[in-house]
């Protein structure tokens, strides 16, 4: 029996190495966003500041471990086999959970995960307790579970996710009427008290919430922190204050910067030094339970373990490693990446491809929203209107839309200032909070207050907020009911249970691991198409080549592979050919989205300019609805079980097919190497390729009138060679349109940030 157990803490030790992966790359939008967002330092200078941040808070962690051994339930009430069943229980669903949310790109709380699955795992095993012990009723679960614990937590996150979006909603608009956008301009001590509110801010956070319960902590300084808070912060607001005066004036110092590197670094730090508990906490939890239980001599089933309740340390080294993990799992994972995306974007100035449909809770909530904006806005004064409104206008600027960044210095600042706070005093009043839900809803709150969820966005960013504060609530519950049943059936499986359920995490993990890394694969293989942002016609044809040339060579591989599938009657190579073509139709229409920017970009005297990028969209998206119909026209007949086409039909395709890809290729080269005139030889022996369609179809007629019997594959094949000719005139319409636009002897004109260059 003594085996089993020491099966299950080396199973652990995996389970807390693998929880530490997919936690940090969940968390590690908690300190990322803002920095990342506002493109303050480069990428790599955000990594190592967040790297030394994990570093420290994960040596300051110990005092956290306590909530895995007794803040969920009472470990006098259980014996060390139920304690290490609930263990066990509680790390399986804990990875599951967390890589599934990863994988969608959604942020979630480790903190609340791990409390409600100790709660299911806790709940399961005392209900299997008082069921098989007569003298016991429902009523005595109370004995067994720290009731309080759980509802302060579920208040926990009602109040984060109101109190975080409402104060960072308040104070980024006050932030923004004091500053606005032309915030460089202003006098520097506007920077500097700025800076010392927030860095003041920033700085008690660091110690309160992540250095507050170190080791090294001299007592005197706890003490005096606990006493006289007020002292402390009116002090470093002064001090802080004075020195950033000093630095603007003597060092010339980005101050903005600077207070974004401090707040990267401090969230890194309390995520480290709190959350730590959530990745390792229970394998550790279990060692410890280990180490009483095998030197007490009693059989697991009857050893009470009040041994938990007790205070412990955890040993540095242990800390140690486990902030090593976090800190390579930063730098390595691109599921974090992910994670960091839906906040950034969520929260952008300007527009982007919105990634969640707008649905009936959020249409209303704006519906709303815009009466309530309404009814204000009669109250106020037109000079406090007009005074206002000219704070939030943003100067006019010509940047690259991959180096614009999602917002600006200034809300970033407020993101870290308002988070670190309601952080610090959540933790002094002793509430359980949790850092994502703080650090996501307060970010949610200033980009509302920033006005970036206009009348255009503002549907479809109510929307992922619904979303991601649903899939919170979701977790709770999926955590609770996952970890109660793995911990039923570890309790009745033994180590067969253990093994199986072993076995499905690490194939659920490797399959998960393994689609994403395809589809990121996939995301960079595909060159997606690109917006055009030249502001003159010559310039728009040689900046616009490459996505006629993606266009092309997609449409080639979309052309045939439906032309194949039908041909070995393959549905599921159809059916992704389907995908594929819906995918290049909604890059179309976000091109298509972008019309708007793009003519506010052009010069005066270039507009022709945008007659031509907006013929040229439409061709493109003809091309892709022939594309689409001759993709789905083709699914539906093989996934219908319909008739096969006959031998000649397939082979008068398949010869259609390998004229197209000749002329696709010779096309696609063209536009990859800027050789405009060699469209002229293409559109030259256009009519080659149509009398080849004519002859098709002609055939076609021929064969229904004398031998034909199925109505449904001479529909199919008279649709398919009438859609084939459709895109051949929208690609010849789409190579006249640069044909003649074309010039060679006109230099195409520049963007400022290439001329800068």
């Amino acid at each position: 029996m003594e085996n089993l157990y020491i099966y299950m803490l080396a199973a652990l030790a995996f389970l807390a190495v693998a929880d530490l992966v997919v936690g940090v790359s969940n968390d590690a939008v908690n300190f990322l966003n803002s920095a990342i967002g506002s493109k303050a330092v480069s990428f790599k200078t955000i990594m190592i500041v967040a790297s030394l941040g994990v570093a420290v808070g994960a040596m300051t962690s110990s005092g956290m471990m306590e909530v895995a051994r007794k803040g969920i339930f009472n470990p006098s009430q259980f014996m060390f086999n139920e304690i290490m069943v609930i263990f066990m229980a509680v790390m399986l669903t804990d990875i599951l959970l967390l890589d599934f949310f990863n994988t969608l790109g959604l942020p979630t709380s480790t903190t609340v995960s791990i409390v409600f699955e100790l709660l299911g795992a806790s709940v399961a095993v005392a209900l299997i307790k008082i069921y098989g012990d007569n003298t016991q009723s429902i009523t005595d679960l109370t004995n067994y579970i720290n009731n309080e614990k759980a509802i302060e937590i579920i208040l926990g996150i009602l109040l984060s996710v109101v109190v975080a979006f409402t104060i960072g909603a308040i104070v980024q608009y006050v932030s923004r009427l004091l500053l606005s956008f032309n915030f460089q301009e202003k006098p520097d001590w506007y920077g500097s008290i700025f800076s010392g509110f927030a860095i003041t801010s920033i700085m008690y956070f660091i110690i309160v919430k992540g250095l507050k319960n170190a080791a090294f902590m001299p007592p005197s300084v706890k003490e005096f922190l606990s006493n006289n808070p007020v002292t402390f912060i009116a002090l470093s607001f002064v001090a802080f204050t004075i020195l950033s005066l000093l630095a603007i004036k003597l060092l010339n110092a980005k101050i903005y910067t600077i207070i974004i590197i401090v707040g990267t670094f401090a969230l890194a730090v309390a995520f480290a030094g709190n959350d730590l508990v959530n990745f390792i906490g229970v394998p550790i939890a279990a060692y410890n339970s280990y180490e009483v239980w095998s030197t007490s001599g009693i059989e697991a089933t009857n050893y009470a373990m009040v041994a938990l309740g007790e205070p412990v340390r955890t040993e540095l080294c242990l800390l140690l490693i486990a902030g090593l993990i976090m800190v390579l799992t930063l730098w390595f994972s691109s599921k974090a990446k992910a994670v960091v995306k839906t906040s950034v974007d969520l929260s952008r100035q300007d527009e982007v491809k919105e990634r969640f449909e707008p649905n009936f809770l959020s249409r209303n909530i704006v519906r709303l929203t815009i009466g309530l904006n309404d009814s204000v806005n009669k109250i106020l004064p037109n000079t406090f209107k007009k005074w206002s409104n000219d704070r939030f206008v943003e100067p006019k600027r010509v940047i690259k839309i991959q180096d614009k960044p999602a917002f600006d210095l200034v809300r970033a600042s407020v993101n870290l200032m308002v988070a670190s706070v309601l952080i610090s005093v959540a933790t002094s009043m002793k509430l359980p909070l949790s850092t994502t839900y703080v650090t996501f809803m307060v970010a949610m709150g200033t980009s509302l207050a920033d006005r970036a969820w206009g009348s255009e966005s503002a549907v479809y960013r109510v929307a992922g907020v619904l979303n991601v504060i649903g899939g919170w609530f979701f977790t709770a519950f999926s955590a609770f009911v996952a970890a109660a049943i793995m911990a039923y059936i570890l309790y009745h499986g033994g180590g067969y249970a253990l093994t199986g359920l072993l076995i499905l995490a690490m194939v659920l993990l490797i399959r998960n691991y393994l689609l994403h890394r395809k589809s990121s694969k996939i995301m960079r293989e595909e060159d997606k198409l690109e917006r055009a942002e030249s502001n003159s016609t010559q310039g728009v044809i040689h900046e616009s080549a490459s996505n006629i040339a993606n266009v092309i060579s997609r449409g080639n591989r979309i052309y045939t592979s439906a032309i194949n599938g039908l041909a070995v009657q393959d549905l599921k190579v159809l059916k992704k050919n389907r995908k594929q073509v819906d995918k290049l139709s909604d890059e179309i229409d976000d091109l298509k989205d972008n019309i708007f920017y793009f003519i506010r970009n052009l010069e005066e005297p270039s507009v022709s300019a945008s007659n031509f990028y907006i013929n040229i969209l439409g061709h493109l998206q003809d091309m892709a609805q022939s594309l689409a119909y001759i993709s789905k026209a083709s699914h539906k007949h093989i996934n219908n079980n319909h008739r096969k086409l006959k031998f000649s039909q397939i082979k008068e395709l398949k010869d259609l097919d390998d004229n197209l890809e000749d002329l696709f290729k010779t096309t696609q080269t063209a536009f990859e190497s800027r050789s405009f005139e060699q469209i002229g030889a293409v559109l030259a022996n256009k009519s080659k390729i149509f009398d080849l369609v004519r002859e098709k179809i002609q055939k076609q007629v021929e064969r229904t009138r004398s031998e034909e019997s199925s109505p449904k594959n001479t529909t199919l094949y008279f649709n398919l060679l009438v859609e084939t000719k459709d895109l051949l005139t929208n690609m010849m319409n789409l190579l006249e349109e640069y044909f003649h636009a074309h010039d060679s002897s006109i230099t195409p004109a520049q963007t400022t940030i290439e001329q800068d260059e």
